[in-house]
């Protein structure tokens, strides 16, 4: 979503935190840059003169700390006022009320209302522990409540009997009445919505408002809406009055405007992104993390959420016990692969990690996408159980019957053994003995680089059961010495892994990622939320 912001005012940024001192032309000029960045992305221009004005004020009279360069304080102001227009703090929807608390959703015909109603009724049926009754009153649209019934039995959530010929104020009241009486603890009224503003739409909205008495009124808008997002939130604020946003379509190549526009224009928080078509992607809109997102400091603890989510502790743990023996075979690795297709794959992992989200491009130029991902997954899946517990099996013949099954060929096969080899010679190293393998030493290094000194220990064992995490400085030197041999062999160049001399991520400047034709052991096991 914004990753056209994000590149520009990543180079702008990185221009000013490159110099020693700034003069005040020199912060009016990248002021000027970030301006055109956020107008290129749509926001709308009262919020960017507003932004830049704030921005200004501060960075010229701001008091530079000596450790601080200059250009760094700018950058930290931009991110506070980026924090500062999204909304300080990251609000939920409120359930704080006498049950059953309503929850009306409004918004435009095809902003995505009736799958997110969907989407948060399965929200807080999972998370919250509530019982959802989902009512729809699209009496315009043909089929809208058969889709809303269908949704809920795809999620395993109530929805309100269908009765021919009510409007729809006489089914938001016929909805909350079977809420009380059901014992629900929320109905959520999934409105209709038009294809633009008009004074029926808002008449009816007025009118459903008042005879269901919400505790919550959503606005649900297109994130791909751009400059005319700011007039509608506007105008849904202004008759109907809302409480707060959701924004749909997060995932799209839209350039963020709309999310960036409506908050600071409305003051309303934005409550919930959607984040693609299955019923799960949702999340909660943090905007810390979202401003960082911006301006490319990536966001760990979303990926942590994210990984304590999707990845199965007890599989995790399973696979991290077969790693500290030296044992890695085909299966491991497309579990592993799975692993990082739930994640968001490797465009989403990249997007959340510090300083990463330009490697997705490096990545794709060569040749490692999600696509490949999925064919090699196809490719394990064609085999038999005994080809993918022992790939040395696999002859000419074998390949033949393989390729045909997944729809690939022999070459696409090679690699993936070439990938598998690699990683296992990896796994063998990392899981070796003598002060607790080579993957804690390593992952050590990291930690104490990122300042989180005891990180393992904290996450119950659950990074591959790396205890304490000690200083990769303190590794012994023939061990240092065999990692890094072992890491020329699979591809990587002298001084490019994490915690060794030269720092760096693998896989830049050509070199492979070990597991990724090359090699990302993936998320070995991140404890699942109780």
């Amino acid at each position: 979503m914004f990753e056209s912001l994000q590149d520009r005012l990543g180079s702008i940024l990185s221009g000013l935190t490159g110099r020693g001192a700034l003069s005040e032309a020199d912060v009016s000029a990248a002021l000027r840059e970030v301006r055109r960045a956020l107008l290129e992305a749509d926001v709308a221009l009262e919020v960017v003169r507003s932004f830049t004005d704030k921005v200004r004020e501060k960075a010229v009279g701001a008091e530079v700390l000596k450790s601080i360069k200059p250009g760094q304080m700018v950058v930290k102001i931009v991110h506070d006022e980026l924090i500062e227009m999204l909304g300080s703090e990251g609000v939920g929807i409120d359930l704080h009320a006498v049950a059953p608390v309503v929850i009306m959703m409004v918004g435009l015909q095809g902003s995505g209302k009736t799958t997110t109603t969907g989407k948060i009724a399965k929200r807080l049926t999972d998370r919250e522990r509530k019982k959802v009754l989902m009512a729809s009153l699209d009496t315009r649209r043909p089929a809208a409540q058969e889709q809303l019934r269908q949704l809920g039995v795809q999620t395993g959530v109530d929805t309100l009997p269908i009765i021919a010929g009510q409007s729809p104020t006489e089914i938001a009241a016929r909805a909350v009445q079977a809420a009380k009486l059901g014992g629900h603890d929320v109905v959520i009224l999934d409105t209709a919505g038009r294809t633009h503003i008009d004074e029926p739409l808002m008449a009816e909205m007025a009118e459903i408002k008042r005879r269901s008495n919400p505790h919550e009124i959503l606005l649900v808008a297109d994130s791909l809406t751009g400059q005319d997002a700011v007039n509608l939130a506007r105008n849904f604020d202004e008759r109907v009055g809302i409480t707060g946003l959701v924004l749909t379509r997060m995932d799209g190549d839209g350039r963020g405007g709309a999310a960036l526009s409506m908050r600071a224009v409305t003051g309303k928080p934005i409550k919930l992104i959607g984040t693609g078509e299955k019923m799960t992607e949702m999340e909660e809109f943090h905007p810390r993390r979202i401003a960082d997102r911006i301006l490319g400091m990536g966001d760990i603890v979303s990926l942590v959420e994210k990984a304590a989510e999707n990845i199965d502790a007890d599989k995790a743990r399973a696979m991290a016990e077969k790693m500290a023996k030296g044992k890695f075979d085909l299966n491991d690795l497309a579990e592993q692969l799975k692993q990082m297709q739930s994640l968001g794959g490797m465009g989403g992992i990249m997007g959340l990690m510090p300083g990463m989200s330009g490697m997705k491009d490096k990545l794709s130029a060569a040749g490692m996408s999600d696509k490949t991902f999925a064919r090699h997954i196809a490719i394990i899946q064609s085999m038999t159980k005994a080809e993918r517990a022992n790939p040395d099996m696999l002859k000419h013949s074998r390949k033949k019957r393989i390729a045909a099954g997944s729809g690939t060929d022999a070459a696409e096969i090679n690699k993936l053994l070439k990938m598998h080899r690699q990683m296992a010679d990896m796994m063998k190293m990392m899981g070796g003995k003598g002060k607790g393998g080579m993957m804690k030493q390593m992952m050590g290094g990291l930690a104490s680089k990122m300042g989180l000194g005891g990180m393992g220990g904290g996450l119950g064992g659950g990074m591959g059961g790396m205890g304490g995490m000690p200083d990769l400085s303190k590794l012994d030197p023939k061990q240092l010495e065999a990692l890094q041999k072992q890491a020329e062999a699979a591809g990587l160049k002298p001084g490019s892994m994490p915690g060794l001399p030269g720092g760096g991520m693998p896989g830049l400047g050509g070199a492979k990622l070990p597991g990724l034709g090359g090699g990302f052991p993936g998320l070995p096991g991140l404890p699942k939320k109780k």
